[in-house]
């Protein structure tokens, strides 16, 4: 067990189908708040994960409507563990647009992530999204499930 903050990974699920409308993703002249890493709400971002969600939306085909996902589930050997997927918002979601990504997540799941970064890693062990949480006193061993 290791504490301090959690870099547990995880991947995006695919649980809409359909066809992506497209958006144009170009710089325009208004200043964007969201073209730093600078955190836009209670939950971040980083410049290369947001690439990376809008690239799995593209190769998934996922619908324009949907939005990543981020949840906090009960389970894991330390006690919760992280979600990251497309869906439709809901009318008790947070919503957030980080680097032009729609995010969305529920009030239970907030209170825990509350100052979270997510990040795209890639390394020898492989590739994931890697969520670097302020709250978590605890990981586990296999790094994909946390304590608060």
């Amino acid at each position: 067990m290791s504490t301090g903050t959690a870099t547990t990974e995880s991947p995006v699920h695919d649980h809409a189908h359909g066809h992506d409308h497209g958006h144009d993703h170009g710089h325009s002249h208004a200043p964007a708040p969201a073209t730093t890493d600078e955190p836009a709400g209670p939950v971040n971002l980083t410049a290369k994960a947001a690439e990376k969600v809008r690239e799995i939306r593209t190769e998934e085909n996922i619908e324009a409507d949907y939005a990543l996902r981020v949840k906090v589930q009960g389970g894991g050997c330390s006690g919760f563990s992280y979600d990251l997927y497309f869906d439709q918002v809901q009318e008790v979601d947070q919503s957030f647009d980080i680097h032009g990504v729609k995010v969305i997540c529920d009030q239970m799941s907030l209170m825990y992530l509350m100052g979270t970064e997510i990040d795209y890693v890639e390394g020898m062990h492989g590739a994931g999204f890697k969520f670097n949480n302020p709250n978590v006193k605890s990981t586990c061993g296999c790094g994909s499930s946390f304590s608060v």
